[in-house]
């Protein structure tokens, strides 16, 4: 009877006492689970963290632990990562071997803390290690009912989906975006421009937005951090497709003119010797894959192993109120964050992580207000970034490139230059940034100093594809045609990010045009199926989609019929005037220099261009001019021009297209020979009549032919695509 009383409490037969007792078990585990299902309740009701998120990490293994316990468990970081995860629990307790390059606590910390053996609770299993973390998260959601900061708790480095979009956005490719920008360039403007390097977005630009996606996929694989853009610019794709760099700036206040410091670069555009960057062995380097984004699997999955240290030391001690910080910003209250970071850098001003948040601060507040003074205040706060003491290598990368994609947005493109050249002093072995850094030349057009900073790419990395085709385009542009070629297809087969890109096609097709090759179309469809083009035909780069297309018009498509009459009722008085103008020999027509002649003589008189009058040239055409000043569709086209076009016998004009969709071209004829002179657009050609006017998309691949035995004389009138809005008029960027 004693027997079955003591086994019944729990002892053995033989008299020594067992383990707790299934009853007592069973209290201590309802208790326990009273505790999680309040504690839960409180913490949904309260709205504090998302929970369900919180146990899936922990029972997953993939959470961060100075995450969840806002830098609690720092201390006992043993691989240097800055936080405290499985494998440094498993290196505390014994069961993986610490590696040499990782720091080790000091004895007197150990001592603090207590000995991390003890805390795991003597287990030798890593199931054990999993339950204290429980036990610590449950003890945190306590604490956290009591604490001021009642939301959702998150990662330092992340940086947020709206973060991404500004970085999708810096280069506007929009309708929005053409209500919105001004054009930067003053200076003369040549008929057709594909030979000048005029940006888009490179993978390169992406090296902020790769990096902190990086960050953000491996930490926070089940995030649901809303995205506040109601303040963002959107950019529909109902526009413009395609924006030069130095296009792409804030739009002005009233009483606000957009600058640009090419000629005088700005203070802010200085970069100081003193930046400040880790010694080489501490310098964990990005590899240049890493800062492009890539569809291969396999080199996804490298990348995302890559994990950029963006805290020093002193900034892993002041994790949580940077995370306060960088969730307001997180959340769309910018100014709010633009007060807390500037009040941690009030009280921390050596802290990197909280100048580099102050300055992504600013970024942000310049679009929300379309300011470009608050985004000079950024630009110059990514610089105080790099130039602080012991500053993470990864964020003087982060904070130089970034500072360097602002600059080209304001049109500084000097000054971007030289934040590029010492991103590349800093860092010389990505050649990512170098690739940044040709086209930082091209931006200037010293394509000479680009063409060697990719042949120096190409030295080391024979395969780079963006280096391939950037340096095929600068042969191409030098007239070296069939020597660009390989370097431009291959550039394109390989798939690399910043490759993918209508330019390229347009160049190949164009090269292989001029060289016999019958492989161009096949270029041209695949740009096209790849939506670069509109079509095989129509090839133009800045496009308002949705506008009619069709390679050749009449007078009453346009809707511009009283200008076709006045053209035609008119056109001897234009081409007197014109003749006139030839005969002074005062070098007025000026030959073309786009390198679209095979052979030939050809040149032009402009009158306006890009909206604008030439007063002067006026003065050599002032019935022309005075006529013409009744028709806004055309002296008020910022995407064309208004010339005289004199074209000498025995000239080809390569297959070209126009740059841009939005504008129709007439052609006036004023002296004709009787034959030998055509002109195809598209599939079909046609010839001129002296006093009548032709009318074409200029955005069609056109072609022109003159073997005749004197001179041709046309009048060239360019419009507004007659389906353009009012307000697209006036907002468009002139071409």
């Amino acid at each position: 009877m004693a027997d079955n009383k003591e086994t019944k409490h729990g002892g053995h037969k033989n008299g020594k006492k067992g383990g707790v007792s299934g009853s007592s078990f069973f209290t201590w585990f309802m208790v326990i689970a009273l505790l999680g299902v309040w504690t839960s309740v409180a913490v949904v009701w309260f709205d504090l963290v998302d929970y369900e998120e919180i146990l899936a990490k922990a029972k997953d293994f993939r959470y961060n632990l100075s995450e969840v316990l806002q830098g609690k468990l720092g201390v006992y970081d043993a691989d240097g990562d800055g936080d405290f995860d499985v494998d440094d629990a498993k290196v505390l307790l014994g069961l993986k071997e610490r590696s040499a390059s990782e720091p080790t606590a000091s004895s007197e910390e150990l001592e603090s803390r207590g000995a991390p053996g003890e805390q795991a609770l003597s287990g030798e299993e890593p199931q054990n290690i999993e339950d204290d973390v429980k036990e610590q998260i449950q003890s945190l959601l306590h604490e956290t009912l009591h604490t001021e900061h009642g939301e959702d708790l998150y990662q330092e480095e992340d940086e947020p989906t709206r973060d991404q979009q500004l970085e999708d956005e810096d280069f506007l490719t929009g309708s929005d975006a053409d209500d919105k920008i001004e054009n930067l360039e003053t200076g003369t403007f040549h008929e057709e421009t594909e030979d000048s390097y005029q940006v888009e977005e490179t993978a390169p630009q992406d090296y902020n937005q790769d990096m902190e996606e990086i960050i953000y996929e491996q930490e926070n694989p089940g995030s649901s951090e809303p995205v506040v853009d109601d303040e963002r610019l959107h950019h529909d794709a109902d526009d413009i497709t395609y924006q030069v760099y130095d296009e792409q700036v804030y739009e002005p206040l009233e009483d606000e003119r957009i600058e640009v410091s090419d000629n005088a670069v700005e203070d802010s555009n200085i970069i100081p010797e003193d930046v400040s960057v880790p010694p080489a062995e501490e310098q964990q380097e990005v590899p240049p894959e890493t800062s492009r984004k890539t569809n291969d699997p396999e080199q996804k999955e490298k990348v995302k192993k890559k994990k950029p240290k963006l805290l020093n030391k002193f900034d892993k001690t002041i994790k949580a109120e940077l995370d306060a910080a960088e969730k307001l910003r997180k959340r769309g209250k910018i100014e709010e964050a633009v007060n807390a970071f500037e009040e941690l850098v009030r009280k921390y001003p050596h802290s990197p992580r909280a100048r580099y948040g102050k300055a992504q601060c600013e970024d942000d507040l310049a679009e929300k207000r379309r300011s470009n003074e608050v985004l000079r205040g950024a630009i110059e706060t990514y610089q105080e970034v790099a130039s602080l003491p012991d500053v993470p290598a990864d964020l003087v990368k982060l904070s130089l490139k970034r500072r360097s994609e602002r600059q080209q947005f304001l049109g500084h493109m000097r000054g971007s230059l030289m934040t590029l050249k010492r991103l590349v002093q800093l860092f010389p072995n990505d050649t990512s940034l170098k690739n940044d850094l040709g086209v930082g030349y091209l931006l200037i057009g010293d394509n000479e100093n680009a063409k060697k900073v990719y042949e120096e790419v190409l030295n080391v990395t024979p395969n780079d594809g963006f280096a391939k085709v950037h340096y095929g385009f600068i042969l191409k542009a030098q007239n070296k045609i069939a020597e660009s070629i390989p370097y431009l297809k291959e550039g394109i087969e390989s798939g690399d990010p910043g490759t993918d890109d209508g330019r390229f096609y347009f160049h190949l097709g164009d090269a292989m045009q001029r060289v016999g090759n019958k492989e161009a179309y096949k270029w041209y469809e695949l740009g096209h199926m790849r939506g670069h083009f509109a079509s095989v035909w129509q090839r133009s780069l800045y496009n308002v989609k949705g506008l009619k297309a069709q390679p050749w018009w009449t007078s009453k498509e346009t809707g511009y019929t009283e200008l076709v009459k006045s053209l035609e009722r008119n056109w001897k008085l234009i081409r007197d005037e014109g003749l006139e103008v030839m005969d002074k020999a005062r070098g007025l027509f000026l030959p073309e220099d786009e390198n679209l002649r095979e052979k030939g003589d050809w040149s032009q008189f402009t009158l306006w261009q890009q909206g604008r009058k030439n007063e002067n040239a006026c003065k050599g055409a002032p019935k022309t001019c005075a006529l013409l000043e009744k028709f806004p569709e055309a002296t008020g086209c910022r995407r064309g021009q208004i010339k005289y076009s004199v074209m000498h016998p025995g000239t080809h004009v390569w297959p070209h297209t126009g740059p841009t969709n939005c504008r129709l071209r007439m052609h006036l004829g004023l002296v004709i020979p009787k034959e030998g002179c055509k002109i195809r657009c598209a599939n079909k050609t046609k010839t001129w009549e002296e006093g009548k006017v032709l009318i074409f998309d200029d955005s069609f691949e056109h072609e022109v032919w003159q073997d005749a035995s004197s001179f041709r004389l046309i009048f060239i009138v360019d419009v507004w695509h007659p389906e353009l809005t009012p307000q697209q008029r006036h907002s468009l960027p002139a071409i």
